[in-house]
């Protein structure tokens, strides 16, 4: 070690012992952890707010009072119908009643309360923060059945305002969706909620393409939708304002897909998370919602370009700044001549308050200074303000806009955030649309040439496919653009259905490079012996099955629903598709010795379940117990009637079904539909941890929180390389999990579906397979 570098070391030695003898001088002078605490005060942002007068009168010093307090703790009980009351019956009879007459901190707990404007009480919030929740020791029980649940997908801690845009888009089962700045994916979790209304319907005909421009955050989405197991759902990579129009094949002919609902939930300032981001107490200024007003008028005039006539569009923002709110939607309106207007939605949530769309504002500089129209703006300022910024200036037409529709959402009136929602309804093509599409085959009138769109950025966004609907010569209607820009993909969009990735000469692509999407064909060998070994019905869609490579032996099978399969098969090369599809079958070794190669998975089992017609087994509420809790139960610790239908079976996955007893109402109500192993004397689950647990809660069984990953028969949830492992299973020294739990991807994404398979995983299809780690006997 040379002079200099033994100097530099003594020297950062004696500065670290000096900090730590002071350290109590820091933690006197109001250090905590060595940051200072935030002081919640912004004069500016109390003279922008006042001066535009968003408070009713009087209620300012509530208002700001509100915004200083922590945000109270709010969950949403997800995951579909029968469910979703299980658990609410589960935290209503057990857990709550467990907070009644707490105290923490000298602090009396306030039993949780249903959002009163959230159908059915699947909704609550409590005055207890996060820091409470995670600290207490009297709420361990309850933060780890939070913790818990919400890994299994059966809970959403959600803030309160952010459940109100997918509520007022009021989505149906036959709807096509499009969400157009999903992640995390709060909001698209509960539009696949809706879809899935009927649990009796595996395949609903609708569809929801959740987009995001940040491709890690693209992950963290499909994690999110992952937990609700939906065949239903497609992720998709994309800058919003220039996401590229679609297009379906529609009885042997292409048609431009238009969506009959959009969530239009856009990257905004933020200034209505103060209560949970305080960083904004100190950042807040009115520079970031004029920078970022132009690409928030342009993500929603891409939205309602896509809207269906007759759809509806949701258009929120987490800010309170009318820059950022109404004079988005009055730009948009004025816009479309008619072609969009404002809908009534005052009636659809009873019990939300919230105040009216303001019709009148002015625009502020971050150093202060007041525009009130754009006559006022002086020519240097061009550049950051835009006439687009300023209410309309006759009275006439901003009258007819019926700003007051928009909703605002102020903290103190419910104690939540601060929020925003506009819902427009499109009556006819927007004015640069309106063209006709023309039979297929007939030639087109020669006709001008079309302006762009003024969706389509000047700059900043990449040239895609999408945009040769502005490009293509003059008089091509919106079918015939669709066809050309299948033309110009050179071979189109499939080869023998692979749907690869989009080429990287079409697009920008950033992150990880996907794998293909490659349907099963219909001849392929592959599938008879599934379909004879489950006894599949007639009526099962086999060419949704899909797999993510070309070459080698198909470890795993997904599906999709037949809508998806559609816009796969004629998109490929326009958009960047992360994930889609869930997963049914997973490959074991040697898997021919069982008469079939393929295991059942418990991801996709709720969607394959009606289409099986043996291998099932019918087990009562004591036989789940003993299935959850012990890791390989022997056929004698089975009921007479679950015994009498194993004994005789043929070793391989099986299904086991458990149907509720209406005349036993203290017992678990709902349908339970569980993958398992038949072995040589034994049988077990594979379910992930996270969702043992949720059934045994909901039977009223109590999971001690020391024993998550022990491998003792009995312990619940025990994994499934445990030291307990039985010789006939086909899990036999494989890691920790099923393959299928969470936890077998890469960290982005811990469920492991279809797009699992990355450039940083060379074979994440064969990491954590019980099949793969042991042979079964």
């Amino acid at each position: 070690m040379g002079r200099r570098s033994r100097g530099r070391r003594l020297q950062q030695q004696q500065q670290r012992s000096e900090s730590a003898e002071d350290g109590g001088k820091r933690n006197g002078a109001g250090w905590e952890g060595g940051y200072p605490e935030i002081v919640k005060e912004n004069k500016l942002f109390e003279h922008y707010y006042q001066e535009l007068k968003i408070v009713p009168e009087g209620e300012w010093d509530q208002f700001m009072g509100a915004l200083r307090e922590p945000l109270p703790a709010t969950l949403r009980i997800t995951g579909y119908k029968s469910h979703a009351k299980e658990i609410l019956h589960c935290l209503k009879n057990k857990y709550f009643k467990e907070l009644e007459d707490l105290e923490v901190d000298g602090q009396k707990v306030e039993v949780p309360q249903p959002l009163s404007w959230y159908p059915e009480e699947l909704a609550w919030h409590t005055n207890l923060s996060r820091k409470i929740l995670r600290k207490s020791p009297q709420l361990e029980k309850f933060h780890q059945f939070l913790v818990s649940e919400t890994e299994s997908g059966n809970i959403s801690r959600q803030e309160a305002v952010s459940m109100i845009p997918p509520l007022l888009l009021n989505a149906h089962p036959h709807h096509k969706i499009l969400d157009m700045c999903a992640a995390p994916g709060s909001k698209t979790t509960q539009l696949i909620e809706m879809l899935h209304a009927d649990m009796n319907v595996p395949f609903p005909e609708g569809f929801v393409i959740a987009n995001d421009v940040d491709n890690k955050r693209c992950y963290l989405l499909v994690h999110q939708a992952k937990r609700l197991g939906s065949p239903c759902i497609m992720v998709v990579n994309h800058d919003a304002s220039c996401i590229p129009r679609l297009q379906v094949d529609v009885n042997g002919r292409k048609e431009v897909l238009f969506y009959d609902r959009i969530l239009c939930d856009v990257p905004c300032s933020g200034d209505g998370t103060m209560r949970k981001n305080i960083d904004v107490w100190k950042k807040w200024s009115t520079l970031n919602s004029l920078q970022l007003h132009g690409l928030q008028l342009r993500i929603a005039t891409r939205g309602a370009e896509q809207l269906v006539e007759g759809g509806r569009m949701v258009y929120s923002t987490c800010s309170l700044n009318p820059i950022e709110d109404e004079a988005v939607i009055a730009s948009l309106l004025e816009k479309s001549e008619g072609a969009l207007e404002l809908a009534d939605v005052s009636s659809e949530l009873p019990g939300l308050k919230w105040v009216p769309g303001l019709s009148q504002w002015k625009v502020m500089t971050k150093d202060g200074q007041w525009f009130a129209s754009w006559d006022d703006v002086p020519h240097n300022r061009h550049t950051q303000i835009r006439p687009t910024m300023f209410p309309p200036k006759d009275p006439e037409k901003l009258q007819a806009m019926h700003l007051e529709r928009c909703l605002r959402i102020l903290p103190h009136h419910q104690n939540t955030g601060g929020f925003f929602v506009a819902v427009l309804v499109k009556k006819s093509s927007m004015p640069w649309n309106k063209r006709p599409p023309k039979p297929q085959g007939e030639p087109a009138e020669p006709r001008a040439p079309v302006p762009p769109s003024p969706a389509e950025p000047t700059a900043g966004c990449a040239s895609t496919p999408s945009e040769l609907e502005s490009k293509l010569a003059p008089g091509i209607s919106d079918t015939g653009a669709a066809e050309s820009a299948e033309d110009a993909d050179g071979s189109g969009s499939r080869r023998g259905g692979v749907c690869g990735p989009p080429p990287s000469k079409k697009m920008k692509l950033f992150g990880f490079k996907e794998d293909p999407f490659v349907f099963i064909p219909e001849d392929d060998p592959l599938f008879p012996p599934i379909q004879k070994f489950y006894a599949l019905d007639p009526s099962f869609p086999k060419t949704n099955l899909l797999t993510r490579t070309t070459e080698g032996k198909k470890r795993q099978l997904y599906m999709v629903s037949k809508e998806l399969r559609n816009v796969l098969l004629n998109n490929s090369e326009r958009m960047k598709v992360i994930n889609t599809g869930i997963k049914v079958w997973c490959r074991n070794n040697s898997g021919e010795e069982f008469d079939c190669a393929f295991r059942l998975a418990q991801e996709g089992i709720y969607t394959l379940y009606p289409f099986i017609n043996s291998r099932i087994i019918t087990v009562s509420i004591e036989d789940v117990q003993v299935l959850l809790t012990q890791e390989n139960p022997f056929f004698r610790k089975l009921s007479s009637e679950a015994y009498s239908q194993v004994k005789d079976m043929a070793k391989g996955s099986v299904v086991l079904k458990y149907e509720p007893d209406p005349t036993k109402p203290d017992a678990l109500q709902c349908p339970i539909v569980l993958c398992g192993w038949r072995g040589k004397a034994s049988v077990r689950t594979f379910v992930p941890r996270n969702e043992r647990l949720h059934y045994l809660r909901m039977m009223g069984l109590e999971v001690p929180v020391g024993k998550k990953r022990e491998g003792v028969a009995g312990a619940p949830g025990a994994g499934a390389g445990s030291p307990a492992e039985p010789e006939d299973g086909p899990g036999a020294g494989s890691p920790a999990e099923p393959e299928d739990a969470p936890g077998a991807g890469r960290p982005a994404e811990p469920e492991d579906g279809a797009g699992a398979e990355q450039e940083a995983v060379p074979d994440a299809s064969s990491g954590g397979d019980p099949a793969e780690a042991g042979l079964p006997r």
